[in-house]
This record gives structure tokens, C-alpha cells and sequence, in this order.
């Protein structure tokens, strides 16, 4: 099936990007999720507005892209959650929060879809999270969760 994605997918493709994937990893994950659309001659106009969206967010180069990722290397975040007795937390830290923290903490103004957990974060203590800024760039950063 084809489609035209509309985020970053990790080992398919940007955004804009028009693919072929199997029918059921399309009708059941992607097309779901809103990380893409079905490919039509009429969504194929889309694929240009995407791209241009795209633009203005990516960064650049490499080299911007290893600045930030200095810069955020740097930082150090901390995000006060609620929690129960044992450290469980009331829910999960979601990509969104970690983004707000980091700019709360003083660093680099990151998307919320460039931040990737590995698994959710349920307990306070100290975590690492990677932000994927380029294609070649990913930046490893520790988050300390605490109880708010």
C-alpha cells in the first residue's frame, strides 16, 4: 500500500515522504497513529505543503545539529511529577513534558516528536532519554524525575 507520511517514522522515512509498506502495518499502525495518509493522485498535492512544514522545522545541517546537541548535553533537567509512596508515578512522562523541561531548564527549544523514551518512564529517579535532532545526530540526555 502507499502512503504519504506526515511525521518521522524511525527506519521508513521522513515526512512527505511517499512509501510502500504492507497493508496491515499501514490500516492498523501508521494511518491510525496520524504519522501518515493514504497515497491518492489528490493527496499527492499534500506531499509538497508537508515538505515545506517539514523545512521550516528540520534542522539544517550537521553541524547545526551537533551545536544543539552540545548545548543540550549541557543541560541539566528535572521534572517534578506526582508520585505515589513507592516512586510509582501517577501516569507516565510523555515526550511533551520532557520537551517543556528541557526548555524550562534553560536549554535549546526541542520537538516533542524528536524526543525518544525506549519505554515509558513510571518511576522517579534518573533516566536517559535520547533526542534525535539529524538523521546522523542523536543526543543522549540524562532526565532526573522527582516528585512535585
Amino acid at each position: 500500500m502507499k502512503i504519504i507520511l506526515t511525521h518521522e517514522v524511525s527506519g521508513l522515512g521522513t515526512a512527505g515522504d511517499v512509501v510502500d509498506v504492507k497493508d496491515g502495518y499501514a490500516r492498523n499502525y501508521l494511518v491510525p497513529r496520524g504519522f501518515a495518509i493514504r497515497w491518492t493522485k489528490g493527496g499527492e498535492k499534500d506531499v509538497e505543503q508537508i515538505r515545506r512544514g517539514r523545512k521550516i522545522r528540520e534542522i539544517a545541517t550537521i553541524e547545526q545539529a551537533t551545536e544543539i546537541k552540545g548545548r543540550l548535553e549541557g543541560v541539566n533537567v528535572k521534572l517534578a511529577v506526582r508520585a505515589g509512596d513507592a516512586g510509582r508515578l501517577f501516569g507516565s512522562v510523555t515526550p511533551a513534558d520532557v520537551a517543556s523541561a528541557i526548555k524550562a531548564a534553560g536549554g535549546p527549544d526541542v520537538d516533542k516528536r524528536r524526543v525518544e523514551l525506549g519505554s515509558p518512564i513510571k518511576t522517579l529517579g534518573a533516566h536517559q532519554i535520547s533526542v534525535r535532532l539529524h538523521a546522523e545526530v542523536v543526543a543522549k540526555l540524562g532526565v532526573e524525575v522527582v516528585a512535585a
